[in-house]
């Protein structure tokens, strides 16, 4: 089991250059995020999540402020962080076990080490079985299993979500989300989720970051405290829920937040 990161973003700030113009994204955004920790941002499209999601993960260190790993400043990529994209990304010659081996090229492990990390992840996201599989004879719930997998086989400390379910249909997302939720809890490493729905999010997370955009910065910080594993239909998690889409509609409604 890998041991779970400490991630602290401090006073961030992003602008893009366009055209000679430069454009805010993001805004002196602050947030301590605990080791196990499941936190999900929301936000309408533009509010820069996925911007920061790239932040954290180390591709863009053109910013203001500060995001620190451990107490350690991020510099770059690493195998301390993992990443699953809404787009699956596997490489379509190659089969379920070559895809995720493909995140250890830079791992330390033996060669036996690895075989065994890859059917210990294998078995994870539920694909035993499937091991000699190509992608185009996966579904697209699978797909994600198997980008799940690769993103965890190094045992990052923070696994990092964009829109991971959003390509997916209705019932493959919920199914997805409850293996999410199992998954996090086996692992039991911090995880960060971004996106637009919001009964994931609510779903999901330990606390909802609520973002509004132009530039993109923290509106609320929502508290999700029912235990895991969760049920959907939970009066507590409905009302949550209703109070977060609220944000979005400028509607005011009362919620207890359990």
């Amino acid at each position: 089991m890998a041991k779970p990161g400490t991630l602290s973003i401090v006073n961030v700030s992003k602008k893009y250059k366009v055209s000679g113009r430069e454009f805010p994204v993001l805004e002196d955004i602050s947030l301590d995020i605990a080791p196990g920790e499941f936190v999900s941002v929301v936000g309408s499209s533009g509010c820069g999540k996925s911007t920061l999601l790239r932040l954290v993960m180390g591709l863009d260190n053109g910013y203001q402020g500060e995001i620190l790993l451990d107490g350690v400043k991020i510099k770059g990529p690493g195998l301390d962080r993992g990443i699953v994209f809404q787009e699956h990304r596997l490489f379509p010659w190659l089969n379920v076990e070559k895809n995720i081996g493909l995140a250890l090229q830079n791992s330390p492990l033996s060669p036996a080490a690895r075989r065994d990390a890859i059917r210990e992840h294998i078995e994870l996201v539920g694909l035993v079985g499937f091991e000699k599989a190509l992608p185009n004879q996966l579904s697209g719930g699978m797909s994600q299993r198997v980008a799940i997998a690769r993103a965890l086989v190094n045992r990052p400390e923070i696994l990092l979500l964009d829109e991971p379910f959003g390509a997916l249909d209705a019932i493959n997302r919920t199914k997805l989300q409850a293996e999410l939720q199992r998954i996090w809890q086996v692992e039991g490493i911090t995880m960060v989720l971004v996106t637009h729905d919001v009964e994931e999010a609510v779903f999901l997370g330990d606390r909802i970051v609520v973002m509004q955009q132009r530039p993109g910065r923290i509106k609320r910080i929502v508290p999700v405290t029912k235990p895991h594993p969760r049920t959907r239909n939970d009066f507590d998690l409905l009302q949550i829920r209703e109070s977060v889409v609220a944000e979005f509609s400028n509607v005011a409604v009362e919620t207890v937040i359990a």
